[in-house]
């Protein structure tokens, strides 16, 4: 069972491409950029699309400081370069995302999908690499990088030259469902960390359906559209991963509960999963 939980992720990966290939094109919506949002606020137009990628930046900034700050330490090593792309990413969607909602088309659409593809690169670089014996992400971080700037490139140019085809831009969003999981359980990750990662992807798959019900959602409540929600339940996707490697760090390591069987002597047992 485990050696065909190691070979999924290949599998999976493999049948997505050959579909993808299979099926052809996929193109934008047409009326993608006509967002629910038309509120204004200083000035600032589509604002509460606008300022709700702040968290995006919030976030980023605290997932910084604590790679940076426990750079040193051996609960980061494997996944430090793909959590760094991830958090630079991150923090470039809060811009390019901001950039984009302030006049929305296609050229400031590259500058909102690239940073995403960046994150999401940076990602399954960082949890491919900690879920290996001796693994780093270093290599993985720099192909999927490439890999995420040409899923953009090809959308993009594609565009110019016919239909716009998000087939590797959406294969970058979809893979980090179904890999990370598998990854983790496969290679035995502390359940708590997987509880963590299991609801920021649920996070994130909420928001692409927010995403998808942008104008009913506003018609809904009156006061916030889907795009907007979409921006607030990926930041908490956001939040949840960077509060899994809090987790990990020195002073979680250190920290411990004492618990006691009936009949057995006290086993001090660390809150962290991941060994100091």
């Amino acid at each position: 069972m485990k050696r065909l939980i190691h070979r999924l992720p290949m599998l999976i990966t493999a049948t997505a491409v050959i579909g993808m290939a299979a099926y052809g094109p996929i193109a934008q919506l047409p009326d993608y950029h006509r967002f629910a949002d038309q509120s204004s606020w200083l000035g600032i137009g589509h604002a509460a699309d606008v300022l709700s990628n702040v968290g995006f930046a919030a976030v980023a900034l605290w997932g910084g400081g604590v790679l940076y700050a426990r750079r040193g330490h051996a609960a980061y090593a494997a996944g430090r370069h793909g959590w760094a792309l991830f958090l630079v990413g991150l923090l470039l969607t809060a811009a390019g995302s901001t950039y984009y909602h302030l006049a929305p088309d296609d050229f400031r659409l590259v500058w909102d999908r690239l940073p995403i593809a960046l994150a999401c690169a940076g990602l399954l670089a960082a949890v491919r690499a900690e879920t290996r014996p001796g693994g780093r992400s270093g290599a993985a971080a720099a192909g999927l990088g490439l890999f995420a700037v040409a899923a953009v490139a090809w959308w993009y140019f594609s565009g110019l030259h016919g239909v716009g085809d998000l087939r590797p831009y959406l294969l970058l969003q979809a893979l980090p469902m179904f890999l990370i999981p598998l990854w983790q359980a496969g290679y035995g990750r502390e359940r708590g960390e997987r509880l963590r990662f299991g609801l920021a992807l649920l996070c994130y798959v909420l928001a692409k359906l927010a995403e998808l019900a942008d104008h009913a959602l506003l018609d809904l409540t009156g006061c916030l559209s889907g795009h907007t929600l979409k921006h607030i339940l990926a930041t908490l996707a956001a939040a949840l991963l960077v509060a899994a490697l809090v987790r990990r760090g020195p002073g979680a390591v250190r920290a411990a509960r004492w618990t006691r069987r009936p009949g057995a002597a006290e086993v001090r047992r660390p809150v962290s999963g991941w060994p100091g």
